[in-house]
C-alpha cells in the first residue's frame, strides 16, 4: 500500500512538471506568433503613406534622426572677418551671424539685431506651431523653460525672419538638443503595470505556498516515526514530498497562458481599428493609461499649413455679395485646384481680378522660400509656414494668359515648378522697400515698382487690415468701390465665422497705389488701403 502511494505521488509530480513545461512552451509560442504577425502587418503600413512609430524602434536610430536636425555650416567671425566654416568647428565664445533659412548651429545668446525683428521656428524643440520672436533682453524668470529664453537661439531650430548675431554658449552635448539626445540614450525600459502586478502576486503567492509547505511538514513531524515509512529519515522525506506536491499544485500554471491569450485577443481587436501593436505588453500598458498628453504640431498635425479657403467681395449691385473659393492640396507641393462655392473647379483662376491680385500679393509680400528637395522627394519651406502657404497658393492660382494653362506648368521640372509663378511676379514687380511685420501693427507691407507705377502690397491680421481699408476690389469686373459700414460688417462677420466656427487662421490682403517715384515706406502709408480678400489657412491633421 505504501509503495502504491509513493508511486502515485511520484507520477503526480512528474505529470505536474510536464504540464508546466507544456504550458510554458505554449505561452512562448503564442507570444512569438502574435508578435511575428504584428511585424508582418507593419510591413505594408511602412510602405504606405502612414507614418507608424513603433515602441521597439531603436534608440540609436532616433539619435541619428536628431543629428539630422543639426546644421552643417555656420557663418563665424574668425580673424576679424566672417567666414563659412563647418558647424563642428564652433566653440563657446564664437560670434555667429544668422539669417532667414539658417539652421542654428549651436546654442547661442543674441548680442546684436541686424533687422527689425528675428523670428525662429523652434517646433522641433518645443512643439510650437508658430515661430517665436527673439530679442536681446535676458529673461528674469527663475527655472526658465525653453519658451521663456527669448534671447537664446537653440541648436537645430531655423530662422524664418530677420538677421542677427549671437555668441555661442553651448555645443554638442551641452545644447538643448544634446540634452535630449543624452536623455534618450539613458532611458531604461520600465516594467509595465501588468508585469508589476504579476510580480507582486508571484512574490505573495510564493510566500504563502512556502509557509503552507513548512506548516504541513511541521504538523506531520509526529508521524515521521510511523512504521509504514521505515524510519525517521524516510518519514521526513515522505512528508517533504507531500509538501512539494502541494506547492506544485498551488502554482497557477495556466496564468501565463491566460494573460498571453488575453493580450493577443486585445492586439487582434486593435488591429481591426488600424492600431498595430508589435509588443503584447503595450496592449495592457495602454489599457492602464488614464491621460494621454500629445504634442499637436507634427504629431496630430502634419506641421504643414495650406490655404483651404479664399473669401472675396464679388459685387455690390444687389447688396454685398461675398464669394468663397475652396483650395485643394494639403502639403507644400504646388499641386491643387481652386473651386467656386458650388464645388466646380475653376479652369483659369487668374482670370478673376481678386484671385489674380491675391496671387500677386502672396508672392510679393513674402519673405519665405519654397524649394524642391530631390533627395527627399518633397517640397520644403524656408521661412514662416503661413508665408510659404501663400506662395503655394500663388502657384495654384497660376498666371494670366497662356501661362495659366495647367499643361504648360505641368511640363516644368519639379525644381522649376516649385516657385515658377512666384518668380514671375517677382520679375514683374521690383521690390523697393519693406515694412517688416511687427506685433503692434500685426501686418507687413512691401513697396513695388511696376512699369513706372508704385504699388504697396500689405498682408496681416484681418482686424488690422480691414480697419485700414477705405476701398474694396470687386471680383466680377475688377472695379474699386468705397467700403461702407455694411461691407465692413459683412467682412467682419465672415472673418469671425472662419476663425471661430471653422478654426481657420485668416490673413487679409490689400494694396494701395502710391505716388510715383516713392522709394521708402512709413507706418503712415499703411492707410486708405484697397481690400483684396481673405486667405484662410489650416493645419492639416495627420492621417
Amino acid at each position: 500500500m505504501t509503495s502504491l502511494c509513493q508511486e502515485i505521488v511520484k507520477r503526480s509530480i512528474l505529470s505536474s512538471g510536464q504540464v508546466i513545461l507544456m504550458i510554458l512552451a505554449a505561452n512562448a509560442t503564442v507570444g512569438v506568433i502574435t508578435e511575428t504577425n504584428a511585424e508582418k502587418a507593419l510591413e505594408p503600413a511602412k510602405a504606405g503613406a502612414m507614418n507608424l512609430w513603433s515602441v521597439h524602434e531603436s534608440w540609436r536610430k532616433r539619435v541619428k534622426e536628431l543629428r539630422a536636425y543639426q546644421a552643417d555650416i555656420a557663418t563665424v567671425l574668425r580673424n576679424g572677418c566672417f567666414s563659412i566654416l563647418p558647424a563642428t568647428e564652433l566653440v563657446p565664445g564664437d560670434i555667429v551671424e544668422v539669417s532667414v533659412g539658417c539652421k542654428i548651429p549651436a546654442d547661442m545668446r543674441m548680442i546684436e539685431m541686424l533687422s527689425g525683428q528675428l523670428r525662429v521656428d523652434q517646433a522641433i524643440l518645443t512643439g510650437e506651431s508658430s515661430s517665436v520672436e527673439k530679442d536681446l533682453e535676458s529673461t528674469i524668470a527663475t527655472n526658465a523653460v525653453y519658451q521663456d529664453k527669448t534671447n537664446i537661439l537653440f541648436s537645430g531650430t531655423v530662422v524664418v525672419a530677420g538677421r542677427a548675431r549671437a555668441v555661442v554658449i553651448g555645443v554638442g552635448a551641452n545644447t538643448a538638443m544634446g540634452s535630449i539626445r543624452d536623455s534618450m540614450l539613458r532611458t531604461d525600459d520600465e516594467a509595465t503595470p501588468l508585469k508589476k502586478k504579476l510580480d507582486e502576486f508571484g512574490t505573495f503567492l510564493a510566500k504563502v505556498i512556502a509557509g503552507i509547505c513548512v506548516l504541513v511538514w511541521i504538523v506531520n513531524i509526529g508521524h515521521f516515526r510511523d512504521p509504514a515509512h521505515g524510519g525517521l529519515l524516510r518519514g521526513a522525506i515522505h512528508y517533504f514530498k507531500i509538501a512539494v506536491a502541494l506547492a506544485v499544485a498551488a502554482i497557477p500554471e495556466g496564468l501565463p497562458a491566460v494573460v498571453t491569450t488575453c493580450l493577443a485577443l486585445g492586439t487582434k481587436r486593435m488591429a481591426r481599428l488600424n492600431a498595430i501593436v508589435r509588443s503584447l505588453p503595450s496592449v495592457e500598458t495602454l489599457g492602464c493609461t488614464t491621460v494621454i498628453c500629445s504634442d499637436k504640431t507634427g504629431t496630430l498635425t502634419t506641421n504643414m499649413m495650406s490655404v483651404s479657403k479664399i473669401c472675396v467681395v464679388h459685387s455690390i449691385k444687389n447688396g454685398p455679395e461675398v464669394a468663397e473659393f475652396g483650395v485643394s492640396g494639403t502639403t507644400y507641393a504646388p499641386e491643387g485646384f481652386i473651386f467656386d462655392n458650388t464645388g466646380v473647379q475653376l479652369e483659369f483662376p487668374a482670370q478673376l481680378p481678386c484671385l489674380l491680385h491675391i496671387a500677386m500679393c502672396s508672392a510679393l509680400c513674402n519673405e519665405s522660400l519654397l524649394q524642391y528637395n530631390p533627395d527627399k522627394g518633397n517640397y520644403e519651406k524656408i521661412g514662416e509656414s503661413t508665408e510659404v502657404a501663400l506662395r503655394v497658393l500663388a502657384e495654384k492660382v497660376g498666371l494670366p494668359g497662356f501661362d495659366s494653362m495647367p499643361s504648360a506648368l505641368n511640363m516644368l521640372s519639379k525644381h522649376e515648378r516649385a516657385s515658377y509663378c512666384n518668380h514671375y511676379w517677382e520679375n514683374q514687380f521690383k521690390k523697393v522697400s519693406v515694412l517688416e511685420f511687427s506685433r503692434d501693427r500685426k501686418m507687413m507691407s512691401v513697396l513695388c515698382n511696376h512699369k513706372q507705377m508704385e504699388i504697396m502690397f500689405s498682408k496681416g491680421a484681418p482686424e488690422s487690415i480691414i480697419s485700414r481699408c477705405t476701398n474694396i476690389l470687386c471680383n466680377n469686373d475688377g472695379s474699386t468701390i468705397p467700403m461702407d459700414a455694411t461691407l465692413r460688417a459683412e467682412l467682419d462677420s465672415r472673418f469671425n465665422s472662419f476663425a471661430g466656427k471653422e478654426t481657420l487662421r485668416c490673413l487679409a490682403l490689400a494694396l494701395k497705389i502710391m505716388p510715383m517715384g516713392q522709394q521708402t515706406l512709413s507706418f503712415d502709408d499703411e492707410k486708405d488701403l484697397t481690400f483684396i480678400g481673405l486667405a484662410c489657412l489650416i493645419h492639416h491633421e495627420r492621417k
